[in-house]
């Protein structure tokens, strides 16, 4: 989940590393550190510091020692092996404090390797796996007196997942990249170059990129570059132009970035729809699903496998896929799919669902689904990711840069993009009819609109969580479509209050957590007008039975629903199949005010990070 960069050129070296960190702070902010040559006394330096990246921020701003050209290496910290502190901030040296690396991964073997190199003396300062890299490289250099095959050795002897930047004393005019289940990418400038886990790092440098496989090795000069793999064969690479244009990340008047990127949900979901839905009476177009009519026809089940708040997009896209086209459809957290016996085949198709596409749990579980000869679609934020460049199919959500750790936007883009594949599917199939999807694509467009609408009532839904702010449990209740929408919200609770919220299928609540509910336990219960709903209202029922406070989330006009919630959330009428393209919304906003009563770090909560790249 760390974040690295790497800079060789003629600008401020200091400044670019510490640009490019900001830049990748979502993926970590335990520690950040960063090493760079000082070309005046030809030795390195390193600068740490334990928390934010402001925190290293201040230690570098008044050393003007450092406000020179050069060679540098930096990296933003999420806590694997060893806690958040300064003697485990990256990056790390060996004993002689020639070399310096910085990593992203994590190294299943460095225990064994780490036995090894304390035999051979090397002493460790820190608790991380990393440092274990550092006294192997370094020892393979005593060997080789050549970074790049010291590298290139070292990593054969690696367990596990790594991209790195390593610089070294003796040569200082190059750094030394390498990966394996990581990301990792060369940016490729005028006499400068640039190495990054991620594009917002460089882009506002550069627009060309190479970006590395695993098991490949690269040595990048000012100049130049040349990758290899781990036999030392050089390996020919193509420079790609980036889809992305440099932007100022700014809060734009809102007070964190969470809030803002509820508000840019009417816009998302108008891009999400925009080229894809021209009408109604038009046939959704997927340029990028490879998907043949033979194939679809053929196929016997589908299997959708994600993670975290991409997993409940997945079971709203269970839902109405089963619906709409009759195809059975699993769900499973892809950290599950990996160690389990599969069923997959090549009449399956599998959907892995992430907003980085770079996800560590989905990337080996799409792989291992593709080697079962199965058709690979990926619905993602990120049409340059990792995941993307491993599919058969792709269907991009168009949600532009989501910075808040706690995904909002791109939740909503990943279940509309669901409606847009299973629409697509029933035209294909012909299991709905032409009235029906007509109107289903009708409904769709109206979305932007009825979004906007529940962000103008949005100081009802904060007067609503400033009476919940103070409670340290709460419990979120649906059926149907909308349980995927119950365990979204508490989760998003959860995420940024720290609350203890926990998502339930309302005809559950009886069978165990009843035995929670008091006057101090408050139930979100989630009921939009359909086939469930009199079942939900009784569930609801039972609960306030307990004493336990109720808050409705709904669309219906029920005169019953004033006798049994304490509190109601009204949102625009719209179909129940589409009713968690709008619950979303006033469960984010919750969350959000009720963080913010609470003065936590909304954008930033503790022990989490936007982009999981580790397993």
């Amino acid at each position: 989940m760390c974040g690295i960069v790497g800079y060789i050129g003629s600008r401020n070296t200091v400044d670019v590393l510490l640009n490019g960190l900001t830049s990748l702070e979502y993926r970590g902010y335990d520690s950040s550190g960063v090493s760079v040559y000082d070309r005046d006394d030809g030795e390195i330096k390193i600068f740490k510091a334990e928390g934010k990246l402001n925190n290293l921020k201040e230690i570098l701003k008044n050393d003007t020692t450092l406000k020179t050209p050069g060679i540098g290496i930096g990296h933003i910290r999420w806590a694997t092996h060893g806690v958040p502190s300064v003697e485990n901030a990256h990056p790390h040296t060996c004993n002689c404090g020639n070399l310096v690396i910085v990593h992203n991964g994590i190294i299943e073997n460095y225990l064994e390797l780490k036995s090894k190199l304390e035999n051979l003396g090397c002493k460790f300062k820190s608790q991380t796996d990393t440092e274990t890299i550092a006294h192997l490289i370094a020892q393979k250099y005593k060997e080789e007196q050549n970074l790049t095959n010291a590298v290139r050795n070292a990593v054969k002897e690696l367990k596990g997942a790594y991209a790195l930047c390593v610089m070294h004393r003796n040569e200082p005019n190059l750094i030394v990249a390498a990966r394996k289940n990581a990301p990792l990418l060369i940016g490729v400038g005028n006499n400068e170059n640039f190495i990054a886990s991620d594009v917002p790092a460089i882009i506002s440098y550069t627009k060309h990129a190479c970006y590395l496989n695993d098991d490949e090795i690269a040595t990048v000069w000012a100049n130049k570059f040349e990758v290899c793999d781990l036999e030392g064969k050089i390996i020919n690479k193509r420079v790609e132009i980036l889809p992305w244009e440099s932007q100022t990340i700014n809060k734009m008047g809102y007070k964190h970035f969470m809030l803002k990127e509820i508000h840019e949900q009417p816009d998302v979901v108008r891009n999400v729809l925009s080229n894809k839905l021209i009408d109604a009476n038009t046939k959704i177009k997927l340029d990028e699903v490879k998907l043949n009519s033979d194939t679809i026809k053929n196929l016997s089940r589908i299997e959708i496998i994600a993670c975290g708040t991409s997993l409940h997009a997945a079971m709203v896209g269970k839902y109405i896929i089963e619906s709409m086209t009759k195809i059975a459809v699993d769900v499973e957290a892809s950290s599950e799919y990996i160690y389990r016996e599969k069923t997959t085949n090549e009449n399956t198709l599998v959907i892995g669902v992430s907003q980085s596409g770079e996800t560590a749990d989905t990337i080996t579980a799409i792989r291992q689904a593709k080697q079962t000869g199965a058709h690979i679609l990926i619905i993602t934020n990120r049409p340059d990711s990792t995941m993307a460049r491993e599919a058969h199919s792709l269907v991009p959500v168009n949600a532009g840069i989501e910075v808040s750790v706690a995904a909002t936007k791109s939740y909503m883009a990943q279940v509309l993009s669901f409606y847009l594949f299973a629409i697509y599917l029933s035209e294909i199939k012909n299991t709905m009819n032409s009235e029906q999807l007509i109107n289903l694509k009708f409904e769709l467009l109206k979305l932007p609109n009825l979004v906007e609408t529940i962000l103008q009532h949005e100081d009802e839904i904060k007067k609503c969580a400033s009476k919940y702010a103070s409670t340290k449990d709460f419990i979120y209740i649906s059926r149907g479509i909308n349980l995927a929408s119950a365990y979204e919200g508490a989760l998003k609770l959860k995420e940024i209050s720290y609350i203890n919220a926990t998502g339930y299928p309302a005809g559950e609540l009886k069978h165990g957590p009843i035995a929670m509910l008091d006057e101090t336990m408050p139930v979100m219960v989630i009921m939009m007008p359909g086939v469930v709903y009199e079942k939900i209202l009784s569930n609801a029922q039972e609960a306030k039975a307990r004493h336990a406070k109720l808050i409705a989330l709904t669309s219906s006009n029920d005169p019953k629903l004033y006798d049994t919630f304490d509190d109601i959330i009204k949102i625009p009428q719209i179909c129940e199949m589409l009713s968690p393209a709008l619950t979303c919304v006033p469960l984010q906003l919750f969350a959000y005010y009720i963080a913010e009563f609470l003065g936590k770090d909304v954008d930033q909560p503790r022990n989490l990070a936007k982009s999981v790249t580790v397993e």
